[in-house]
């Protein structure tokens, strides 16, 4: 996966990188990805894939159905292995090669997306209007991922891990959000991260998550 730069994400990004309210610290960015392999993408991707075909093989008829038989489609399984190597990037110092695949949920469409930011960001919207003549903090965001990644062709997954996959609640934060658009012609990422930490978190913390971030263990994702 390789980094894009893009314009359009500048202004949200320069807004969330950090907000301070009372005791806690908001922090987000956007960022865009394309699925061209980069560095050991290669290896942990053929990696990826030969663990999902070895769990695939030793399933059998008699098996009760399984969330798993979608994985049985190859697009399918580019998807998730987009989607772990983005994380990978995304956290460049967390180890994603096992992460589990029901982590990662499909969104039905945009609303959700957009109602769990009017959740969590109710007061970063609220500054955000003040200092942009009253304009709504998600439909800018909004309107920048549609810019970079056309939104109604686009797969929108959110990442849910629990306390033992989540590479900012490992280090004291208080809520994390990931969210995933991917454009399967256009071949494209965009990332949408964001963590609340309480200031007695520490500096360290702050300054390093954002900057850098089995066979069963594949299996279950909603593609």
């Amino acid at each position: 996966m390789k980094l894009l730069e893009y314009t359009p994400f500048d202004s949200v990004n320069v807004f969330l990188d950090q907000l301070n309210f009372g005791d806690c610290t908001i922090r987000g960015s956007l960022e865009a990805f394309s699925c061209k392999h980069a560095g050991n993408d290669r290896r942990l991707s053929i990696s990826l894939e030969h663990e999902i075909l070895d769990y695939l093989g030793k399933s059998s008829d008699s098996d009760p159905p399984s969330p798993v038989e979608h994985l049985s489609c190859r697009s399918s399984r580019k998807t998730l292995i987009y989607l772990v190597l983005t994380l990978g990037h995304m956290y460049p110092d967390y180890d994603f090669s096992a992460v589990r695949a029901h982590l990662f949920f499909k969104e039905e469409d945009m609303e959700s997306f957009k109602q769990i930011l009017d959740n969590y960001l109710s007061e970063a919207s609220m500054l955000w209007a003040s200092k942009n003549e009253g304009s709504s903090l998600v439909d800018s965001m909004t309107k920048a991922i549609d810019e970079v990644i056309k939104l109604r062709e686009c797969d929108i997954y959110s990442y849910n891990p629990d306390s033992d996959g989540d590479p900012f609640l490992e280090k004291g934060a208080i809520w994390s959000i990931n969210f995933f658009f991917y454009n399967r012609k256009l071949k494209r990422v965009v990332s949408f991260r964001c963590c609340c930490t309480s200031k007695f978190a520490g500096d360290d913390f702050l300054a390093g998550v954002l900057s850098d971030g089995e066979e069963d263990a594949l299996i279950d994702m909603d593609i």
